[in-house]
């Protein structure tokens, strides 16, 4: 196992999740003068500027062999399709329910491992995953009475976004990446850059090319910061401090990114959620740390007794 992680770790994972709650405030703010695609483009170009310019710097090695092309081709999935739809949706909803509907990715994943790698669920993980799908379905909810209801089609986008994120996670989470984190996060969005040129015309024929002369300074800050803020120091920090702790106790600092969109959102958007969509968030972050926690208990106690298990034996964890 890992070592115990020190507060300049604990640190870094707080500062990605701020980054990534951070980086939704960002990005609705800048659709305010880009269209979604367009945006893309504009945000995982200003990424790989700082990403590559510090592969430059440090003298990285990028080994040009089959598993670097397949382990970049995952960028196609996240951030390529779970970003196109996630930027989609959040010019259709607000930065709040975006991250909320965000924070049920564990749950989507725990999912997915059932339905794809026919990992076993426990009882307590399958109510948590009704819980988690309860909340979702308030922080949704478009009645009239609801002061800030969104669009049920913006949310639908987002929730497609999660899953593509979700199903990225599960497909790679048993392989071995042989690529230094900062090398592999700049491949696989430049795959997602690529990917992000390739649909772009389907929004320049509608004049976005043309729009973007007369976007003001202030606008082109907004981009340019949330693609530094929500793709290159994110993942930053996060690859920092997953290398010295246990990526399940990584996971749970990510249950602060809603807390810290919603507290954005709150103060520089000026965005309200209704009564019935809080007590919808209350569910879902309720359900994702004690998911998180299970998660983490489980391969602690594997861990310590995976020490004591004589050379050669094996110990398969069960979610």
């Amino acid at each position: 196992m890992k070592s115990v992680p020190n507060w300049g770790v604990c640190l870094a994972m707080v500062l990605a999740a701020a980054c990534w709650g951070a980086g939704t405030v960002l990005s609705r703010g800048a659709l305010g003068y880009f269209r979604p695609l367009t945006l893309l483009v504009v945000q995982l170009f200003a990424s790989l500027t700082l990403l590559w310019a510090l592969i430059a710097v440090q003298r990285s090695q990028v080994p040009l062999r089959r598993e670097t092309l397949r382990l970049a081709l995952t960028g196609l999935l996240n951030p390529g399709l779970a970003y196109t739809f996630s930027l989609l949706g959040l010019a259709l909803t607000t930065a709040s329910m975006s991250a909320l509907l965000w924070a049920v990715e564990p749950i989507l994943i725990l999912g997915l491992a059932w339905l794809v790698l026919r990992e076993r669920l426990g009882r307590s993980l399958l109510a948590c995953s009704l819980l988690a799908i309860t909340g979702v379905f308030l922080v949704m909810g478009t009645g009239s009475g609801t002061s800030n209801p969104g669009s049920l089609v913006g949310n639908l986008l987002t929730l497609a976004g999660v899953l593509c994120c979700a199903l990225y996670v599960t497909l790679t989470r048993q392989a071995v990446a042989s690529l230094d984190p900062l090398p592999l996060v700049a491949v696989q969005q430049t795959v997602a850059f690529a990917w992000a040129l390739l649909i772009w015309p389907f929004e320049m024929r509608r004049g976005a090319l043309a729009g973007l002369a007369t976007i003001p300074p202030d606008g082109w800050l907004w981009a340019v910061a949330s693609g530094v803020v929500y793709y290159a120091l994110a993942f930053w920090f996060f690859i920092f401090g997953l290398k010295e702790m246990p990526a399940s106790l990584a996971g749970l600092f990510l249950n602060l990114i809603p807390i810290f969109a919603v507290g954005g959102a709150t103060i520089f958007l000026g965005e309200r959620l209704a009564t019935a969509q809080w007590a919808g968030a209350a569910l879902v972050l309720v359900a994702v740390v004690v998911v998180s926690w299970m998660q983490f208990q489980d391969r602690f106690v594997s861990g310590c007794q995976e020490g004591a298990q004589p050379p050669g034996s094996a110990l398969r964890l069960r979610l």
